[in-house]
C-alpha cells in the first residue's frame, strides 16, 4: 500500500436538524451581496442608464435634457447609494425572513429612502412657492415601487435558476458517487474472501478500505473537500487494486508538498484513477505504471494522472469519456473558465490533466459568501 506524508485522518461532523425549514439561509438569499463593490457599481451603472433614457424620452429639443439628466442623477445615484447602504447593513435579518417578508421589507426601505429625499428636495434643494409638491412625490415614489419590483424581481429569477444550476450538478454529482462499478465490488468481495483464511489482516484492511470508499460514496453535502482527503481515498482505492492485480499494478507518486488544504470537489481524481487502471492496466497481461502528480505554479494547481495507452479498441470506450465529461462539468460550474481538464496521448503514455485555482475550501467559501 502506498505511503506519503501529507495524508490527514479526516474528522466526522454529526448530522444536526434543521429548524430553519420555510426560512432563507444566508447563503441562499435571493437578493445579491450589495456591501460587494462590484454589485454596488452594477447598480449605479444600471441606473445611470435608466436615467439616460428618461432624459432622452424628456427632452423636447435635441437629443438629451441635460439639465434634467443631471437633476434625476444626483436623485436616483442618491437613493441607489443609501437604500444599497441599508440593504446592506440589514441583510443578515433580511436573510432569515422569508422571501415575502424579505421583499416587503426591501420595498419599504427604498420608497422610504425615495421619500425622506423627495422632501430634502422640495424643501431644501428646490423649494416650490407653493409648497411641496405631493402629486410630483408620489409619482416617483410609483415609479421607484415599479423599478424595484422588476429589480427583485430579476434577482429572484437569477437566484432560482443558479439553484437549478446547483440542483443539476449536485445530481451529477450523486449519479458519480453511486458509480463505483458491480464488477470492481464484486472483485474486491472475492478478494476478501481469498485473503481470509492466508493473510487474515490484510482481509481486514482491504475491508476498511472498501468501507471508506462506499462512506465517502454516500456524502452527498459537500461541494468541496481538502485535497488530502481525495488523495487517501485514491490510496485506499489503489490498495484494494493493488491486492487483485498484485504485480501487474505499479504505482509513482508525485505528490508536491503543502497542497494538503487545496480544494477540490469530492471523487474527482478517484475516477480518473479507476479509468488509467480499468483502460491501461486490467487488459494488459505485463500490466503498468499508473502515475498520480501534483504539483502548483503560480496561481494554479495540475493534478496528473497517466497510465500505459489503452488499444485502439479500448480508447473509444464511452465510460471513459463519460468520467471525463461529467468531472469537467463539475469543475466548470464551481471554478468556472480556470478549471481545465486536458487529455493526451503520446508515446504510448495516456496522461489526464486536471488545473485548478490555488485556494483551500475556506478561501473559495468566502469568495462566493462575499
Amino acid at each position: 500500500m502506498p505511503q506519503y506524508s501529507i495524508l490527514t485522518p479526516v474528522k466526522e461532523t454529526p448530522l444536526k436538524p434543521d429548524h430553519g425549514i420555510g426560512k432563507q439561509q444566508p447563503g441562499s438569499f435571493y437578493v445579491p451581496d450589495l456591501c460587494r463593490v462590484r454589485a454596488v457599481f452594477l447598480m449605479l451603472v444600471t441606473s445611470e442608464l435608466f436615467v439616460l433614457v428618461l432624459s432622452i424620452v424628456q427632452a423636447e429639443q435635441g437629443w438629451i435634457d441635460w439639465n434634467y439628466f443631471g437633476l434625476l442623477s444626483l436623485f436616483v445615484q442618491w437613493t441607489t447609494l443609501t437604500s444599497a447602504a441599508l440593504i446592506c447593513l440589514l441583510r443578515p435579518r433580511l436573510a432569515h425572513m422569508g422571501i415575502a417578508g424579505a421583499t416587503l421589507a426591501i420595498v419599504t426601505i427604498v420608497l422610504l429612502d425615495v421619500l425622506a429625499f423627495s422632501l430634502f428636495a422640495d424643501k431644501v434643494l428646490n423649494p416650490q412657492p407653493g409648497g411641496i409638491l405631493w402629486q410630483s412625490i408620489a409619482k416617483k415614489l410609483l415609479l421607484a415601487l415599479l423599478i424595484s419590483l422588476m429589480v427583485l424581481r430579476y434577482f429572484y429569477l437569477q437566484h432560482q435558476w443558479q439553484q437549478q444550476q446547483e440542483a443539476e450538478m449536485q445530481a451529477r454529482l450523486t449519479s458519480l458517487q453511486a458509480r463505483i462499478q458491480p464488477h470492481f465490488l464484486f472483485n474486491s468481495m472475492n478478494t476478501i474472501a481469498s485473503l481470509i483464511d492466508s493473510h487474515p489482516e490484510l482481509a481486514e484492511e482491504a475491508v476498511l478500505d472498501l468501507s471508506e470508499l462506499f462512506r465517502a460514496s454516500l456524502r452527498t453535502t459537500e461541494q468541496l473537500v481538502p485535497l488530502s482527503r481525495e488523495l487517501e481515498l485514491c490510496q485506499r482505492y489503489l490498495a484494494i487494486e493493488g491486492l487483485r492485480l498484485g504485480e501487474r499494478l505499479a504505482l509513482d507518486w508525485a505528490i508536491e508538498p503543502g497542497l494538503e488544504q487545496q480544494a477540490i470537489p469530492p471523487l474527482t481524481l478517484q475516477p480518473l484513477v479507476e479509468n488509467a487502471i480499468y483502460h491501461g492496466i486490467q487488459p494488459r497481461p505485463e500490466g503498468g505504471t499508473v502515475r498520480i502528480e501534483v504539483s502548483a505554479k503560480d496561481r494554479f494547481v495540475y493534478l496528473l494522472v497517466q497510465n500505459p495507452a489503452p488499444e485502439a479498441g479500448e480508447s473509444r470506450h464511452s465510460g471513459n469519456h463519460i468520467a471525463l465529461d461529467n468531472t469537467l462539468a463539475r469543475l466548470r460550474a464551481l471554478f468556472g473558465e480556470s478549471a481545465v481538464l486536458k487529455r493526451s496521448r503520446q508515446n504510448d503514455i495516456y496522461t489526464v490533466t486536471l488545473r485548478l485555482p490555488r485556494q483551500t475550501v475556506s478561501q473559495y467559501k468566502r469568495l462566493v459568501s462575499r
